[in-house]
């Protein structure tokens, strides 16, 4: 694949000549030093090629998101080439620079997004969204895309069962109705007229457990686990710590102070600072994996490499292996778990249980979440919560009455 870098290095020739780059988009370098993207395929089995733009004007990131919507017209059955004679025309026609389709202003709009720094897990959604989930509407101009024309290709995804996708398909298409009406290429947004025309999703819980004795033995099945020291004591964390899952499995080293026993981060959904307290038994655990810190800044490094964080199914695939379907506890279950027995079973405070998660907590008068936050009833907490842990995995503790704080 190509590179920035690689492609500034590239000389021009006494002829011109091409360097690929993937799925058939492809730089030429011209005797002149110019640089220009073409993208080749096949249509009904002639071999084409179509030039998108000049490099550095179009960025290579740019360049790709285009050969994937020409790609996109080309599996729907049209002809890049005369799609692009055609848009060409139409620019000419109207004095435009920019094609006028909702799938052109939406790749436009995403490309943007992109040079704002989009992380790629947020561009590949918003990619699908756009190619996939709104294909039905992708080739019509959008000033002819109206709320009703909308609604059908969003009730396409209701009528598949997915309905909490049809509601992000609607407020990203939304968010392109805005970039076109920004710029001067449309002048309403039909979008915001279905409010409340789509059926609401379910509430969906993640699956848990909360009683005792079925936590005793989860833990005791986790604690026994065989596979890699890194699963074995992510498991061991995960009911401990009780942390969303992406949030654990990206743990860094140069986060956790072991002697002050504490864990700083920004918390991923509400991007805001928080401190995990580390109990006597997080801290022992996580010694277990300090002699592989040198191997990777993660404390949970993948498998195939040490560069990236474990997979974010691999929690998920232990439990499964272990015995423990889905529907009886997933990753993100060990939340609920914890908020469930802090409050019913060990009698802690609201406040104290909800700022733990790093949930976006609000002071009564207002003042926004500070990791600080009751640190000191917490650290008791956590510490409370992994005896407790340790008991019922010991068999010590079984009942349900409410401990002293």
């Amino acid at each position: 694949m190509l590179t920035d870098t690689k492609i500034r290095a590239l000389k021009p020739r006494s002829a011109a000549y091409r360097v690929a780059d993937t799925n058939g988009l492809v730089i030429e370098v011209r005797p002149a030093g110019s640089k220009a993207w073409r993208y080749r395929y096949r249509f009904l089995g002639k071999a084409s090629i179509v030039t998108l733009d000049e490099y550095p004007s179009m960025s290579l990131q740019a360049a790709r998101l285009e050969r994937d919507r020409l790609r996109a017209m080309l599996r729907g059955g049209a002809n890049p080439a005369q799609v692009a004679k055609a848009e060409k025309a139409e620019k000419a026609a109207h004095g435009e620079r920019v094609s006028t389709t909702f799938v052109a202003i939406g790749q436009e709009f995403l490309a943007k997004r992109v040079k704002e720094g989009l992380v790629p897990g947020s561009v590949a959604r918003e990619r699908r969204l756009l190619e996939k989930d709104l294909a039905s509407i992708a080739e019509l101009p959008i000033t002819d895309i109206t709320a009703p024309i909308l609604l059908a290709a969003l009730r396409k995804l209701e009528q598949r069962g997915v309905v909490e996708t049809a509601h992000r398909a609607r407020a990203h298409a939304g968010r392109i109705f805005r970039y076109a009406i920004a710029t001067g290429r449309a002048d309403r947004n039909p979008a915001q007229d279905l409010a409340g025309a789509l059926e609401q999703p379910r509430t969906k819980h993640f699956a848990s457990l909360t009683e005792p004795s079925e936590i005793a033995t989860l833990l005791r099945a986790l604690w026994g686990y065989e596979g890699s020291p890194v699963t074995r004591t992510a498991l061991k964390l995960a009911p401990m710590l009780f942390v969303r899952p992406g949030e654990l499995r990206a743990a860094r080293w140069v986060d956790i102070d072991l002697g002050a026993a504490e864990w700083r981060y920004v918390a991923s959904k509400t991007n805001t600072p928080h401190i995990v307290p580390l109990s006597t038994q997080a801290v022992s655990v996580l010694r277990e994996l300090e002699p592989h810190r040198r191997r990777s800044e993660f404390v949970f490094p993948g498998v195939r490499s040490p560069l990236k964080p474990m997979s974010e199914n691999t929690i998920n695939a232990a439990l499964r292996y272990l015995g423990f379907d889905s529907k009886t506890i997933v990753g993100h279950g060990f939340r609920a778990m914890a908020r469930t027995v802090l409050d019913e079973v060990l009698g802690f405070r609201p406040d104290y249980i909800e700022h733990q998660p790093a949930h976006a907590v609000k002071h009564p008068l207002g003042r926004a979440y500070n990791r600080a936050t009751h640190l000191p009833e917490r650290r008791k907490m956590m510490q409370a919560w992994a005896d407790y842990l340790d008991g019922l995995r010991t068999g010590e503790v079984r009942g349900r009455g409410k401990t002293p704080r």
